[in-house]
């Protein structure tokens, strides 16, 4: 048993590997999303060479990932850095994001941005057996992950959380309305709590429906579209007219729960009304978008000028680090409104909790 036990777990290992090396693209200064040029470690010897290491889902989830994923292709884009990316994948261990972010130093690429909070431990770890690289962490800035070559860039999330619940309460029709979080974390809680109180901002006696559709470790809430489409369906079924959600990719099963009830939804991260299957963009009255590809971009030229510095970074709203999106006009009628408790946000007449 003892032997048997040893073998699996060499096996398991080196499946884990073979997971994160073929997770990884390699994509060449301009390239377009989604693009691969094989393998570029060495390249033209130019370019600033950045490694990114995704959330589950990817390059490709609509949300999270693909913000992250604008960023980096703008910098290949305008500063003609070359990048080499990895994913990771549901329910794997703490060393499979260490090996992740080794494999991509190892390649040459010693600028590294890891997404997602998941990546905290692995990244404090990294930055200090390598302090010659420069990482950059998205979504967290605690203790686990600090180090001087590294950037923790967060969001105020509550902030653009709270326009996405005043505009949910001033076009409610059945002054019900509902949240769906991804996975039970401090993060998502932030996004709960701001939207709570744009919501009761406008109309204090609002219901507000509110499900988590896993609980830590279990990550899979931001990758499971058909837990996104229950939960939402529940709550269209119970009488809210507007949900949003803060779930990842599991976001596209609440937009497709949205289309079947003829009700609507509230994106997040990116701008959905323009990434999600063009089928359901009609039922996305707005989303909260929270600019990962700023902090992203701005990292990468920080290196490329020699002006990085270790540390919290936050982009609230005064930053422009949120905000709500307008693309298709379905929150024209109540913008001036909107703009009227952005601003008293950003001058600190109102002061959003966020937890």
């Amino acid at each position: 048993m003892r032997h048997a036990t040893k073998v699996a777990a060499v096996v398991a290992a080196a499946a884990l590997g073979l997971a994160a090396c073929g997770s990884s693209t390699d994509t060449a200064p301009g390239s377009g999303s989604g693009s691969t040029a094989g393998s570029t470690a060495g390249g033209g010897g130019a370019g600033l060479k950045v490694g990114m290491a995704y959330d589950v889902g990817g390059r490709g989830d609509q949300s999270f990932n693909d913000a992250a994923a604008a960023g980096l292709d703008k910098a290949k884009s305008e500063l003609g850095v070359e990048g080499k990316e990895a994913a990771a994948v549901n329910g794997e261990a703490e060393s499979a994001r260490k090996e992740r972010l080794q494999q991509l130093i190892d390649a040459g690429y010693t600028n590294v941005i890891a997404v997602g909070f998941a990546y905290a431990k692995s990244v404090g770890e990294a930055a200090k057996a390598n302090p010659d690289v420069k990482f950059a962490i998205i979504d967290d800035a605690s203790p686990d992950s600090a180090g001087s070559n590294v950037e923790q860039i967060t969001f105020a999330e509550e902030q653009g959380s709270f326009l996405a619940g005043a505009a949910a309460a001033l076009k409610t029709k059945t002054n019900r309305i509902g949240f769906v979080g991804g996975v039970q974390t401090d993060l998502i809680k932030k996004f709960e709590v701001g939207y709570e109180a744009g919501a009761k901002a406008v109309k204090p006696d609002i219901k507000i429906d509110v499900k988590y559709l896993t609980q830590p470790p279990d990550f899979s809430g931001f990758a499971s579209v058909d837990k996104g489409k229950a939960a939402a369906e529940g709550m269209y079924q119970a009488g809210a007219d507007i949900v949003y959600h803060a779930a990842g990719g599991s976001g596209g099963g609440v937009f497709t729960a949205a289309k079947a009830a003829g009700k609507l939804a509230i994106g997040v991260d990116s701008d959905q009304a323009k990434t999600a299957p063009a089928d359901v963009r009609d039922v996305i009255m707005t989303s909260m978008v929270k600019k990962v590809d700023v902090g992203v971009f701005d990292f990468i030229k920080a290196v490329q000028d020699g002006s990085f510095k270790g540390g919290n970074k936050v982009f609230d709203l005064k930053a422009g680090g949120v905000d709500y999106s307008t693309t298709g006009g379905q929150v024209d009628d109540i913008k001036s409104k909107l703009d009227e408790y952005k601003q008293q946000i950003i001058d600190g007449s109102i002061t959003v909790p966020s937890s």
